[in-house]
């Protein structure tokens, strides 16, 4: 063991006092970078590349959603006052969310519009339209995704898909629960359990209504549809 340190401990005087290893070892180096000079010149290229990239990504997006906003706010506009297909299609002179979706895609606007071609799909009836758009969409805003989570509920409950129906409008319960907008959430996730057969899960839901938001619009039609359903399973 004694030999092995003495010896380690030898080679590193030599490489610190003596100008011949040092050489030696400075040539070795060389060499390497020589044989390998192809390999380190194409590692650096691609890195070179990787990091404009991500640098030309963060600063065309940032100037997409820039322009992307600035359209919006006609869209938004001709959305408010119901002009529903100047609010898709835009008049000619102003874009609508269908082409801020196609023009600006990975944007916030384009998430947006996401959200109001859903809702404009919805009301149409436009069922298949509307899940596409509305599942598209996300928020940071917890009231606004619920509502996002809601609506999509209700396109699925149109399309007979009450499974799918009954995830969002939970989801949308789920979401910031509060007493202006989740005994909604809740009658409707009601309404689908007993439209899926599952009685139980739907009077349990009513009593949630009734018990924690008995100062809701929804309280005492709650109250009529549990007593309902409880006639219903006790028969």
């Amino acid at each position: 063991m004694a030999t092995k340190q003495s010896k380690k401990a030898q080679d590193q005087t030599d490489l610190i006092e003596n100008p011949e290893v040092i050489a030696s070892r400075l040539e070795k180096g060389e060499a390497f970078l020589k044989q390998n000079s192809k390999v380190f010149a194409g590692v650096l290229i691609a890195a070179i590349i990787l990091i404009g990239g991500i640098l030309f990504f963060q600063i065309n997006t940032a100037n997409q959603n820039e322009n992307a906003q600035k359209e919006m706010f006609q869209a938004v506009y001709f959305y408010e006052q119901d002009s529903i297909q100047l609010a898709l299609n835009g008049d000619g002179i102003n874009s609508g969310f269908l082409s801020i979706v196609d023009e600006y895609p990975r944007t916030d606007a384009a998430n947006l519009a996401h959200y109001y071609i859903g809702s404009i799909y919805l009301s149409e009836r436009n069922y298949e339209g509307a899940l596409t758009h509305l599942e598209q969409f996300s928020a940071d805003d917890y009231l606004i995704q619920a509502k996002a989570y809601s609506l999509i509920g209700d396109a699925n409950m149109e399309l007979g898909n009450t499974d799918a129906a009954i995830t969002n409008y939970k989801k949308a319960a789920d979401t910031n629960e509060n007493k202006y907008f989740t005994p909604k959430y809740l009658n409707k996730l009601a309404i689908a359990y007993e439209e899926a057969g599952k009685i139980q899960e739907a009077i349990d839901t009513y009593g949630t209504i009734e018990e924690k938001y008995y100062e809701s619009f929804e309280f005492s039609a709650a109250r009529k549809h549990k007593a309902r359903l409880e006639g219903l399973a006790a028969k």
